[in-house]
């Protein structure tokens, strides 16, 4: 439990600096390396899964991909061809790099990566990518991205933590056995507390509509929504026989097991955000 507690005070002041002192740029830069090094992590379980993924070229395709919001308001790129190109590339070196009977296995689990992680990811890049005529500022985004990592992250901390002291009900044993409803309950309380928090310090930067009481109501089903990204990644894990999805991050595991939860919320805080 120290270590996690350090590790998470430690990233969160990395954040922190990063969006005080680079803004937007840097916040690209964190968000795209947090996508690849997510996805080689996915890679990795996909092999310990007995598949064969093409990594770099899936990772080099999911940094683009995860930029791709930012590359079309910045430079009119197409980028809605990124996907599609990349099912061409791959589907072409399918042919001569797998064998028969892992074929299928190395397209599915490669494009899924791709799909799961660096599409998802994109949408905190469209979160923070200012655009013509916006009615939030460059720096009302950047808060709104924190506001959506915060949620998920305290939904993570506050099911751990209630689920210590009162956890009683199993929610899913066969999938994370340490897991409670009681946790769960809590965890979403947490976020709902700290989405309020945010809402209220960022209001003059927040779009008109997110007030304390508003953000605490959407912080709830995106909280639900990032304890079941954490229990997709567990189902992962469990298919490649890994606790974690590596060890880059003492007390929390590798890349993955840190961005599991903003994975699947990142498209549901982008369509609650209602920006343009």
């Amino acid at each position: 439990m120290g270590k996690r507690i350090i590790s998470t005070v430690l990233l969160w002041s990395i954040v922190g600096a990063v969006l005080w002192f680079f803004r937007t740029p840097g916040a690209l830069v964190l968000i795209t390396l947090i996508s690849v090094l997510t996805l080689r992590e996915f890679y990795v379980l996909m092999h310990g899964a007995g598949y064969d993924p093409f990594d770099r070229f899936g990772m080099t395709f999911g940094a683009a991909i995860t930029l791709a919001p930012w590359l079309r308001a910045e430079f009119g790129w197409p980028t809605g061809l990124f996907l599609p190109l990349a099912v061409v590339v791959f589907a072409v070196r399918l042919l001569g790099e797998r064998t028969p009977e892992t074929r299928v296995e190395s397209l599915a689990s490669t494009l899924f990566g791709i799909v799961y992680v660096a599409v998802m990811l994109g949408y905190v890049v469209a979160i923070i990518t200012p655009l013509p005529g916006d009615t939030v500022s460059a720096n009302g985004r950047l808060l709104l991205a924190l506001w959506l990592v915060a949620v998920a992250k305290f939904c993570d901390m506050g099911a751990l933590l209630t689920g210590l002291s009162i956890g009683r009900h199993k929610m899913s044993p066969h999938i994370s056995p340490k897991k409670t409803w009681e946790g769960a309950i809590g965890g979403v309380c947490f976020s709902m507390g700290i989405g309020a928090l945010i809402a209220w310090f960022a209001r003059d930067v927040f779009p008109p509509h997110m007030t304390p009481a508003v953000a605490a109501l959407i912080a709830a089903p995106i909280g639900m929504i990032g304890i079941v990204a954490d229990l997709v990644e567990s189902i992962i894990k469990r298919r490649a026989n890994l606790k974690d999805s590596g060890a880059t991050i003492p007390g929390i595991g590798g890349m993955f097991d840190l961005s599991d939860s903003i994975i699947l919320v990142a498209p549901v805080g982008y369509f609650l955000f209602r920006l343009p």
